[in-house]
């Protein structure tokens, strides 16, 4: 079970880095929890490539043994797949913050 931890205001890359170095992975370390690759992780630290579906974030959660909820784009999805279900809440939400 993951532990339970304030959720990141970091970018993916930024927090994914946070928590490596907190649990005490190298990239490498990393890449055998999850089977990605260290170096396409790499990528995803230093930007370089963009936030992955949200499965390999629960992977990476996992691994990092925190919950998917941690990562602020992962939230975000969440939110925006709630919000395209209720278009009128988009368009009250638009007007309140225009």
């Amino acid at each position: 079970m993951a532990r339970k931890r304030r959720f990141s205001v970091e970018p993916f890359g930024a927090t994914v880095e946070s928590l490596m170095n907190e649990v005490g992975v190298t990239y490498r370390e990393l890449a055998a929890r999850t089977g990605l690759s260290a170096g396409y992780l790499n990528h995803l630290v230093h930007g370089n490539r963009p936030v992955p579906s949200n499965d390999v974030v629960k992977t990476l959660a996992d691994a990092l043994d925190v919950d998917p909820e941690h990562f602020r784009e992962y939230r975000l999805r969440a939110i925006t797949d709630r919000l395209e279900a209720m278009p009128e809440l988009i368009d009250r939400l638009y007007k309140r913050l225009a």
